[in-house]
């Protein structure tokens, strides 16, 4: 490198002079920092390398989920329960009762406030299903009269596409009702797959519940012995994220629920008990959740109360969830959600892809997890020397 190159790297990693001059008509003469010094550089190439390895470790484990899903999908399911029910568990051994009653107590009675809940609302979902489907085709067969009127011709294609794949659906499974040994066979193998999955969900929680965190640092007894001080305190973070964040969902997901279903109780809507329902799972599923189910209340609006109704609804979701995104989730899910609305609609988007509803559920804590992670990555490894306070592109805003 020759010696005007040379002058020129020494010059830019100086300090810049600028002169400012003030409102008075003083002149200052002031030093701007380096905006990137030579010793950062390897801390940014670790940085780089951390980000890239958790994208990819996140690449991996979607096609693992995809390849091993009966065994790994209920080691990620019994993570949610468990958050719930391990500080119950430990409450219990508080109190001197054996970890492994105290496990086996919190699990029987989980499982019971589950089925409970679950044996209600599954049961009034599934009843009122079909009604629920009909009056939302109605509802949408009058938004296309009504804007019919305004613009000539005007239809919905996505609504036939969708019901013509729902037709042949049916169709399909009305032709394949004379090869009775097939369809026994597969729907015997699905029984099977759902009853493992569960047992397999239930012994996974009870271990879990037992001894997690001896769970835990039994697999990082695996790493080098350097990076196990590490690892444990971002273990320990990732399980602290994943419990505030499904709490705060439920409870988000729970008001959003009430709230509508008593709007929709006072404005006379049939079938508000099923919708409410809908609107706590549907909660569960951020952004996507919220609007799928928000819609689905209006159209069973409009197909029996028409338009005034309907836009009495649609004030009811949009109240709603003006309260959500304004006081609930800032008071609720701040520290754990701080996502960009696209990051978590397109997080949703690809775990449907990877293994469908069930992906799709669990993308948006997953995300979560990810980004606390490499925040941490990033103040171990970019931040050393205090220089915090940059702009994070995964963050809401």
């Amino acid at each position: 490198m020759g010696s005007d190159s040379l002058a020129l790297v020494a010059r830019a990693s100086r300090p810049l002079r600028m002169h400012r001059v003030t409102s008075s008509g003083e002149s200052l003469i002031y030093r701007s920092r380096s905006p990137l010094k030579n010793e950062d550089w390897p801390r940014f190439g670790r940085m780089a390398w951390a980000t890239l390895g958790v994208l990819a470790l996140v690449v991996v484990a979607g096609v693992v989920l995809r390849e091993l899903a009966l065994v790994v999908v209920p080691l990620l399911l019994a993570l949610f329960p468990a958050t719930l029910l391990v500080p119950a568990a430990r409450w219990l051994e508080r109190w001197r009762i054996p970890r492994t009653l105290a496990a086996i107590v919190t699990l029987l009675g989980g499982l019971i406030l589950f089925f409970g809940v679950a044996a209600g609302t599954v049961t009034l979902v599934v009843a009122q299903l079909p009604d629920i489907l009909d009056s939302a085709g109605e509802g949408i067969d009058g938004v296309e009269e009504l804007v019919g009127r305004v613009v000539p011709g005007f239809e919905i294609p996505a609504v036939d596409e969708i019901r013509g794949m729902i037709l042949d659906r049916i169709e399909t499974s009305d032709e394949g009702t004379g090869d009775f040994a097939t369809q026994a066979l597969s729907m015997a193998m699905g029984a099977v797959e759902v009853v493992a999955g569960m047992l397999l969900v239930l012994v996974v929680l009870f271990f879990y519940l037992k001894s997690g965190r001896a769970l835990a640092e039994g697999l990082a007894g695996f790493v080098a012995p350097g990076s196990r001080e590490r690892i444990m305190p971002l273990a320990e973070e990732a399980w602290e994220t994943l419990g505030a964040y499904f709490r705060g969902q439920l409870l988000v997901a729970l008001v959003d629920a009430v709230f509508i279903g008593i709007g929709l109780v006072l404005l006379g809507v049939p079938l508000a008990l099923p919708l409410a329902a809908l609107v706590f799972f549907g909660g569960l599923f951020p952004i996507v959740g919220a609007l799928a189910t928000g819609v689905l209340a209006i159209l069973v609006a409009f197909s029996h109360g028409g338009i005034g109704i309907a836009l009495a609804v649609t004030g009811l979701v949009l109240a709603v969830q003006q309260l959500e995104g304004n006081v609930l989730e800032p008071l609720i899910l701040s520290q754990v959600l701080d996502l960009n609305p696209l990051v978590i609609i397109l997080s949703i988007t690809l775990g449907a892809i990877v293994l469908g509803v069930l992906g799709a559920f669990l993308a948006v804590p997953t995300a979560a997890i990810g980004k606390r992670l490499i925040v941490r990555l990033r103040e171990a490894t970019f931040d050393e020397g205090g220089q915090g306070g940059k702009t994070d592109p995964l963050s809401a805003g």
